[in-house]
Parts: C-alpha cells; sequence; structure tokens
C-alpha cells in the first residue's frame, strides 16, 4: 500500500501538489443503490411520486454533485470535468434503484471522488423525494468500480 499523500512530513493534512503531473484523459465508475418498499418503488415507475420525476431529478443531482465535489470534501481539487453519465436501473423484485456515474476529465488528477460524490448525490435526492412515503429506505453498496488514466493506470474493482 502506498503512503497517503494529504499529509505533509509533519502529518498536517494539506492539498496535494499536482503542478508537475502530466494532464492524461482520466475516467471512475462508481456505484450505489437505494432499497425502498415496493410500493415505493411503484410510485417512482408510475409516475406518482408526490414531487414529481424522481429519477429526472436525480439524474441531475447527480451531475451537480459532481461538479460540486471540491466545495464538499476539502482536499479534493477542483476539476473541469468533461463528460458525466448517470445511468439508473431499477430491480423490482429487490425493490432497489441502483445509480452508476462515470465522470470524465482530463487533467493531474483523478475523478474517483467525482464519480462517488455523484452518486451519494443521486441517491440522497431519490431518498429526499420519497421520504414523505418511506422513511425507511436505505442507501448502500457506494463504492468506485473502475478508474482509468494517470500514473497509477487502470483499476476495476473485484466483483
Amino acid at each position: 500500500m502506498s503512503s497517503l499523500t494529504h499529509f505533509d512530513d509533519a502529518g498536517q493534512a494539506h492539498m496535494v501538489d499536482v503542478g508537475a503531473k502530466a494532464e492524461t484523459r482520466r475516467s471512475a465508475t462508481a456505484t450505489g443503490f437505494i432499497t425502498m418498499q415496493p410500493d415505493t418503488l411503484r410510485l417512482v415507475l408510475d409516475g406518482r411520486a408526490g414531487k414529481g420525476d424522481v429519477i429526472g431529478v436525480a439524474r441531475l443531482a447527480a451531475i451537480q454533485g459532481s461538479k460540486h465535489t471540491a466545495q464538499l470534501i476539502p482536499l479534493c481539487h477542483p476539476l473541469a470535468l468533461t463528460h458525466v453519465a448517470a445511468d439508473f436501473s431499477v430491480d423490482e423484485t429487490n425493490a432497489r434503484v441502483t445509480l452508476q456515474v462515470t465522470a470524465e476529465t482530463l487533467g493531474r488528477t483523478g475523478v474517483e471522488m467525482e464519480a462517488l460524490t455523484a452518486v451519494m448525490a443521486g441517491l440522497l435526492t431519490v431518498y429526499d423525494m420519497l421520504k414523505a412515503v418511506d422513511r425507511g429506505m436505505r442507501i448502500d453498496g457506494v463504492r468506485l468500480l473502475e478508474k482509468q488514466g494517470g500514473k497509477s493506470g487502470h483499476w476495476r474493482a473485484e466483483q
């Protein structure tokens, strides 16, 4: 395991200097899911949720969340994202909505945090839009699936 880069020699937290790194195409894909009561999911699927298009609004929240990562996570660099895709899938059997986000940039540091933040923002939006009917919803499984680019190259999570 490599050393932690967000600490200086005195053990103080600092933003990593990425100025000497080469700009490369970088991408990261993250996922997570929210589990709810079957009747709650039915409201989403039938378009009867009181606050509107749950999936559409959550998709926008995910994209917006990715763009605000540096404002939420103290040591993240602000990045110029070149693309963010937020894809939802529904598992009716388990009353679950899964979100997968891929974030991309051309830059000096990775976009893993942007992809993860986007997943959380999207799933939290689903919760917010449905909490009036189902406060017991549960967000789980948020994790990085894959990252590409930079000095460390390609990484993929074990399935």
